[in-house]
């Protein structure tokens, strides 16, 4: 069994959870469920960002400590992350003092024993959404493409030599040591980087942002956003508190991240880790925004999608679907709830949920529910058997939404050849009962197939099928393993058609 280690970005804690990090989760998740299903080793690593002038600011017109605050703001994620049932092994906060502080410490003595830290004086623009200080390579007309406006600062900080691992950056990422995902996206940050790279802030003063942990030896600074959010992926796999583990999981399989977030992790994030020495992440991927009538989500504009709103009122299993079959994973796409209802209503209840219970509702007419002997019908052996290898591949590729596609033209399929054998119509029993022994034997097939996707439906249908849930594994994909005999059960619809 090999280890498989990914993980998602940490959010802000500055505000609730946000439809943009719920996609996240449910890719980095739906990954996760993959790679479990083929018999890797998964440590999926996920948590929240809770330091800096965001969330202090945040605390402040809340009236409450930062610690009050953010507390409050992680149960929130942490419950959305439950509702969506994603399936992350560890959960870290960068206000840990135990497992969060100690690394962060380590990785600063590090890179500063390595001569890659530096105390200089510094006037820059500064952008408050970002937690950065921006180029004017940077800016568009003067201002954060994803936050507008910015301030001019000037102040004493100390610096990391991010300048020193340009040629060594370009090279790494030229050759494919660190795949990024996608293409576009790596190509962005090799012309970023081949324009030139400068040193970046690493502290602000502690009279400024006083919420988060001090540098080592100079408690008048505050670690900067670059080396306390970006050790989250060290801390939680046990950089300083375990060293078994840390030899055992690092480095990532595969870090699941957003577009505006890409330099950081690309190009700021490999420069630490050739500082400390440290084995570089194999793939970063890199996915798009979620926007809502065809513009970039915006309290201004009024277009904000709740991720809890929409969880209880369509429930998670549809929202799950929504996001990983409409939102192409690694490009921006639309969420409106008009296009989640189309969608589940055709792919959910009309397509999946009429197949199980036409199939499961026929071998209870015919074979009072026990699975009939049967073999293998060569177009269904032929169609499950496609479907699975092109599943893998593209899943293999992070291509989860065409991933979804291909098993929905299974399911289409399959409520095709219903239609067209008509089994009600049979006269002769062994004819029938093969019939829907390889309709019950390729929806099998199905529910495994949906278990990184929507795995509570997945649960539902190899209940049905009298199969427990430990039966979702790639080893069971091969067509002809249900058993004559099982008893099935026909159960509620699945999915109710949305109004």
């Amino acid at each position: 069994m090999t280890k498989f280690f990914l993980t998602t970005s940490i959010p802000y804690t500055n505000g609730p959870p946000h439809t943009g990090f719920a996609f996240e989760a449910v890719i980095a998740d739906a990954i996760a469920r993959w790679q479990r299903m083929k018999g890797r080793e998964v440590f999926f690593l996920t948590g929240t960002d809770e330091h800096g002038i965001k969330n202090q600011k945040s605390a402040e017109r809340a009236g409450l400590a930062p610690k009050e605050f953010v507390d409050r703001i992680v149960a929130e994620y942490r419950k959305m992350l439950s509702l969506l049932n994603v399936s992350f092994d560890f959960f870290i906060r960068t206000s840990d003092p135990k497992v969060h502080k100690p690394a962060v410490e380590k990785l600063w003595k590090t890179l500063e024993k390595n001569g890659d830290i530096y105390k200089k004086k510094y006037r820059g623009l500064y952008c408050q959404g970002c937690e950065a200080f921006k180029t004017e390579r940077e800016l568009e007309n003067g201002r954060c493409p994803y936050h507008g406006e910015v301030e001019a600062v000037e102040e004493e900080n100390y610096f990391f030599k991010l300048s020193k691992y340009g040629r060594a950056l370009e090279k790494i990422l030229e050759s494919g040591e660190i795949e990024i995902i996608p293409e576009s996206r790596k190509n962005e940050a090799l012309s970023f980087i081949r324009s030139g790279l400068e040193d970046i802030s690493f502290s602000r003063p502690s009279s400024t942002v006083w919420w988060g942990l001090k540098v080592p030896g100079d408690p008048s600074q505050t670690i900067y956003v670059w080396c306390d959010a970006l050790t989250n992926y060290l801390s939680g796999s046990g950089f300083a508190t375990d060293s078994e583990k840390f030899r055992k999981l690092w480095p990532p399989e595969v870090h699941v991240i957003g577009k505006d977030i890409s330099r950081f992790h690309c190009i700021i994030w490999p420069a630490m880790l050739l500082s400390a020495g440290l084995p570089l992440p194999k793939r970063i991927l890199v996915h798009g925004f979620v926007t809502s009538g065809g513009r970039k989500m915006s309290k201004t504009l009024g277009n904000v999608v709740d991720p809890m709103e929409q969880i209880e009122k369509f429930g998670p299993e549809r929202f799950r679907y929504f996001l990983l079959r409409e939102i192409p994973t690694c490009e921006d796409g639309d969420y409106t709830e008009e296009a989640l209802k189309e969608v589940c209503n055709s792919d959910l209840a009309n397509g999946l949920g009429n197949l199980v219970r036409r199939v499961l509702k026929l071998n209870e007419k015919y074979f009072s529910g026990f699975v009939p002997p049967g073999s293998p019908d060569p177009y269904l052996k032929e169609l499950a058997e496609r479907t699975v290898a092109k599943i893998d591949s593209l899943m293999a590729s992070f291509k989860i939404h065409l991933a979804l596609g291909e098993l929905r033209k299974m399911i289409s399929r399959l409520n095709g050849y219903l239609n067209e054998k008509e089994p009600w119509k049979m006269k002769d029993r062994s004819e029938l009962g093969n019939t829907v022994y390889n309709l019950l034997e390729s929806t099998r097939i199905v529910a495994i197939l949906l278990y990184p996707f929507i795995p509570t439906t997945s649960r539902e249908i190899l209940s049905r099928l009298d199969l427990e849930e430990t039966h979702a594994r790639f080893e069971n994909l091969r067509y002809g393993l249900l058993k004559a005999g099982s008893v099935t059960e026909v159960g509620d619809p699945l999915f109710e058609k949305l109004t």
